[in-house]
């Protein structure tokens, strides 16, 4: 039975197997303890009987008035633990403690080459937004969806209509 529970310290000397998929985003030791110590209910991992890390969540809440919302910083799952719904797990955690903190929407931005991951978003809900443009910088450059669930509190669903052209990261507010 997987157990999800709040990433804690030590779990950072024991995710390595999780970041390895060419897709996940890794950050410096100092950027995952900034989320844990400003956004701990954000950050998630889910544990497999024997302790394995299978995957884990990371995110914030961020934005003021009609902009205010629930944040997808990284979610993955090692490739082992995959299709066992863990990402949609995870995610629905996530959506949860957004809609307690009242947020009008949850966004998140994907590689726009990770298919896989696209489609799994669009079966829990969220729809394309806009695309931004060299979101990822590397080697080549990619552009980033920015992907969009509105919450209940967003009644009229206008945190999700549609951007008609692409921004540039820099536009990014």
């Amino acid at each position: 039975m997987t157990n999800i529970r709040p990433f804690c310290l030590d779990d950072l000397f024991r995710f390595n197997n999780v970041n390895l998929d060419p897709f996940t985003e890794t950050y410096g030791l100092s950027f995952y303890l900034q989320y844990l110590t400003h956004w701990p209910e954000y950050f998630q991992i889910a544990e497999s009987p024997n302790g394995d890390i299978m995957g884990y969540i990371m995110g914030k809440i961020e934005g003021t008035g009609t902009n205010w919302h629930g944040h997808v910083t990284a979610l993955t799952v090692a490739p082992q633990y995959r299709r066992l719904n863990l990402a949609g797990k995870l995610m629905n955690g996530l959506e949860i403690i957004s809609e307690k903190k009242q947020a009008y929407f949850v966004d998140l931005f994907v590689r726009i080459s990770n298919t896989v991951a696209i489609q799994m978003y669009n079966k829990l809900g969220y729809s394309l937004y806009r695309q931004v443009i060299d979101y990822y910088t590397g080697d080549p450059d990619e552009d980033a969806y920015d992907m969009r669930k509105a919450l209940p509190r967003d009644k009229d669903k206008l945190s999700i209509i549609p951007l008609p052209h692409p921004i540039r990261f820099d536009e990014l507010e």
